[in-house]
């Protein structure tokens, strides 16, 4: 029998709690905290009490839903793989459209619950007959909502970085802010010690020159200062082969500090592309490193994360396949290097290194190393606000052309395991836009980075929890 958290007891309580005047329950607990255990909690207590006959799970990727599947059938004692005789099935949210129409009918025939994990990829709400959302969200209205006896959504970042609502959840009015019935942040959950302090690395250089004959030579003398000036943009970095070294060098000798203490202890690095994740493996075996490499274009890519989680290689390189809900804990260093830029994604890549495993020392964090580029820098600085900035929703729809890039952006999401999001750059308004690099031809610039690195170091809460600081 698995033993709950003090957290996981709390939310569990007020869930049934709750069931018992209210049919949906929204749960904000920081990422890496165990939220797949304690709903799966709830679904035991609620068949135990003859409140529901099945539970449906849904997540944004394959490799979550198989990790859903496999926790629920351990703590429920049952099988959980949608046949005759299980307790439930787990599916993912792209599959929802091409599920067979009995499986709907339950939700009809029967008391089901229905889990809805990592939410805030779920737009929409309804009113006055119009529904506005993506295409996930409105699935949920059309055939969840109003159907399920109960549902339980999960997320560790309840926002959005368009404007939308997150499906079935409330919102104040006329603010806009959203209303959880549970609430575990990060804080906390390092304090508890539950999730790993976070380290945030943030890292810079002092002498950068760009060349061209319109331009002459000039320097500058921070990531931040070259990009303002809006002759190069941040991706042009990232694929810099000098770049990338620091970047793994700095990120290698502290796995190396860490595996001294925990011999199992692995490092990621998030890639922009395919292509950039074999440039990065290229410098990593140059290194004397052996790294594993997943990418949407890798066979068998589930089952080679699947080895990783219990082998002792020291590195894998991602593009799009290790993302939220991914459940590797001997994973504690990540090199940030994809062109993704907003907030809701950062959080989730840093929740990949937080995840405490059992018996570790307690004084290990969680170290993360990105770019000091504008917008990064800033969601590394509020990283313990639970809901940072002001994230307030709009329920009325959205003009033509906003509504045909929001279906665009949809497509793209919707792809199985976000294939194609991890090929598209977001600026920090959350608006996703072609990468600069491939948006027509553009003056040649020289960018010479030298080998003047400086690194700021943020130990998170490190005044206020024990060890937290470096």
């Amino acid at each position: 029998m698995i033993q709950l958290r003090v957290w996981q007891s709390e939310c569990v309580g007020q869930a049934l709690k709750a069931f018992e005047y209210q049919t949906h329950f929204l749960c904000h607990a920081t990422p890496a905290a165990g939220k797949t255990v304690m709903v799966a909690s709830v679904a035991k207590a609620l068949l135990e009490r003859n409140k529901i006959d099945f539970v449906l799970c849904f997540s944004p990727s394959r490799t979550v839903s198989q990790s859903v599947a496999s926790t629920f059938s351990q703590i429920l004692g049952r099988s959980f793989n949608g046949q005759i005789g299980a307790a439930g099935g787990s599916y993912t949210y792209q599959s929802m459209n091409t599920l067979p129409r009995e499986l709907w009918q339950v939700l009809g025939e029967h008391r089901v619950l229905v889990v809805l994990d990592e939410i805030h990829h779920c737009s929409g709400s309804s009113c006055d007959e119009l529904t506005i959302g993506n295409s996930w969200g409105r699935t949920i209205l059309d055939r969840i909502q109003g159907k399920a006896s109960l549902t339980m959504a999960l997320s560790g970042t309840p926002w959005r970085s368009d404007d939308n609502p997150i499906v079935l959840s409330r919102y104040t009015q006329p603010d806009g802010e959203l209303h959880c019935d549970y609430e575990y942040g990060l804080e906390r959950a390092v304090i508890d010690g539950v999730c790993r302090a976070p380290k945030i690395v943030l890292i810079d250089n002092r002498e950068i020159s760009l060349r061209s004959s319109e331009l002459g030579l000039k320097t500058y003398s921070s990531i931040r200062e070259t990009i303002s000036q809006g002759h190069i943009t941040y991706p042009d970095f990232l694929f810099r082969d000098e770049v990338i070294d620091h970047t793994l060098s700095e990120a290698s000798k502290k796995l190396l500090e860490i595996r001294k203490q925990a011999p199992c202890a692995a490092g990621l690095v998030v890639a922009a592309t395919a292509a950039h994740a074999e440039q990065i493996a290229v410098r990593l075996t140059t290194r004397g490193e052996r790294p594993v490499v997943v990418t949407y274009n890798t066979p068998d890519a589930h089952q080679i994360i699947s080895n990783f989680k219990t082998s002792s290689d020291r590195w894998i390189i991602s593009v799009g396949m290790i993302s939220e809900g991914t459940d590797i804990p001997r994973l504690q260093v990540c090199c940030h290097l994809s062109r993704i830029r907003t907030e809701l994604h950062f959080r989730q890549v840093l929740g990949r290194i937080l995840r405490r495993q059992t018996g570790e020392p307690s004084d290990i964090g969680g170290w993360l190393y990105v770019l000091a580029e504008p917008s990064l820098t800033e969601f590394a600085r509020r990283i313990g606000d639970d809901l940072p900035g002001q994230h307030v929703v709009s329920f009325s729809p959205r003009s033509s052309k906003q509504s045909t890039d929001e279906t665009k952006t949809s497509e793209v999401l919707q792809k199985e395991d976000y294939t194609t999001e991890w090929e598209l750059d977001i600026d920090n308004t959350g608006t996703w836009d072609v990468a600069p690099e491939h948006n027509g031809a553009r003056e040649t610039i020289d960018l010479c980075v030298s080998n003047q690195y400086w690194s700021e170091v943020l130990s998170l809460f490190g005044e206020r929890v024990s060890g937290g600081a470096i």
